[in-house]
């Protein structure tokens, strides 16, 4: 009941805009005393009624001034003409003032239509913008998400490597204590002969000195060799830092002595002695090489029959670019591993974990790098991983 009197009450009114116009039209019209074609207000109110009433309100506009120009200015004094001039003045009339309220209705009917199209628009644009801020919100909880599990896994990567480094010290144990027994023993036998010397009559200085000599630099070797495998126990936070590859290849070789005479495996060095220093963390480029040294003693443990031989060869490469390589002459890749061969906890040894080359690779990738294997035209693989240097850092 309401609706349909608000909808009667909207009638209403724009019909009444339109008898409104009309009337209104007529009276000015009246008031200015026309001569000739006292339309122009007339048409005015048509396309007034149109615009604010629609069709309904703008025929009646046209009907009603139709009726009012032939009552008050066809005739000569008012009253209704119905001769063929009065009729055809009036079609003339009454035929563009229905086209003109055709044309006004269409144009709001198309601003209106303009104006709801505008409006969904909006709304749509509105809903899009909801939409795209849900979901950036969502790829933001994603990414945070996604960060810290990147880095839980980059420290559950850093227990690993410090797990490794362990276990692999532990299997060298015997070798640490007779690289740590030799210097030990040197001083031992140089202090009873700097006893004996300066127990002499008269006592011999000069002998004496020279045992001194060696004991501290025995001393110092013993301290070397301690100091290396402390860094290499250590577990500390990554510090990167400008360092000469060939010095710390050096390094790994001195603590691998032992382990290298024991397996009878003879080793070769090709240091570049011009290669430019590289931007890394030393004790993680320390477990790389010790890695990849380790790797090649055990993989020419079980050869007969040819000398065990290991090649190891710094280089600089184009591009600003360092390479080291690690050459065995072991049992070579397994075919069936070679695919896999750097995933973690894939291994071919019986009691190895399977995180040595993983782990390797993940530094040596981290530090800008690549890690790569191949095997030999002969015998044994080579393993190689290139590291960019400083400059190529601060460019």
């Amino acid at each position: 009941m309401a609706v349909a009197q608000r909808y009667m009450g909207t009638k209403v009114w724009k019909y009444g805009i339109a008898t409104l116009s009309v009337v209104l039209a007529l009276v000015i019209t009246q008031g200015l005393h026309p001569t000739l074609f006292p339309t122009p207000l007339f048409f005015a109110a048509i396309l007034i009624s149109t615009w604010f009433g629609g069709m309904g309100p703008g025929l009646f506009a046209v009907a009603l001034a139709t009726v009012l120009l032939d009552y008050f200015f066809i005739s000569s004094r008012p009253g209704f003409a119905l001769h063929p001039a009065a009729l055809l003045y009036l079609g003339q009339f009454s035929l563009p003032a229905l086209l003109s309220s055709w044309f006004v209705k269409k144009r709001r009917e198309a601003e209106v239509a303009l104006r709801e199209a505008r409006d969904q628009l909006e709304l749509k644009v509105e809903q899009r913008t909801s939409e795209l801020r849900r979901t950036n919100e969502q790829l933001e909880s994603e990414i945070n998400e996604r960060r810290r599990a990147e880095e839980a896994f980059h420290k559950i990567q850093l227990d690993l490597a410090h797990l490794t480094r362990v276990m692999t010290l532990s299997e060298l144990a015997t070798s640490i204590a007779h690289e740590v027994n030799q210097p030990l023993a040197a001083i031992v036998t140089n202090g009873d002969a700097c006893l004996r010397w300066l127990g002499s009559e008269p006592p011999n200085v000069e002998r004496a000195r020279d045992a001194v000599a060696r004991i501290i630099h025995e001393g110092r070797r013993a301290s070397e060799v301690v100091k290396r495998i402390r860094s290499l126990s250590q577990k500390a936070t990554p510090h990167r830092a400008p360092l000469h590859i060939n010095e710390l290849v050096r390094e790994m070789i001195a603590l691998l002595e032992s382990e290298l005479a024991r397996n009878s495996v003879r080793l070769k060095t090709q240091l570049e002695p011009d290669v430019p220093p590289v931007l890394g963390d030393r004790v993680q480029l320390q477990q790389v090489v010790l890695n990849l040294i380790v790797n090649g003693i055990e993989a020419m443990s079980g050869v007969k029959g040819r000398p065990r031989e290991m090649q190891i060869r710094t280089e600089k490469l184009s591009g600003e670019q360092i390479q080291i390589s690690v050459k065995d002459c072991g049992c070579g890749l397994d075919p069936e591993h070679a695919d896999d061969l750097f995933e973690a906890f894939v291994t071919t040894k019986p009691g190895g974990l399977g995180m040595g080359l993983s782990i390797s690779r993940t530094i040596v990738e981290a530090h800008g790098g690549k890690l790569r294997a191949s095997r030999n035209p002969d015998f044994g693989a080579t393993f190689q991983f290139v590291l960019p240097t400083v400059e190529a850092n601060e460019a």
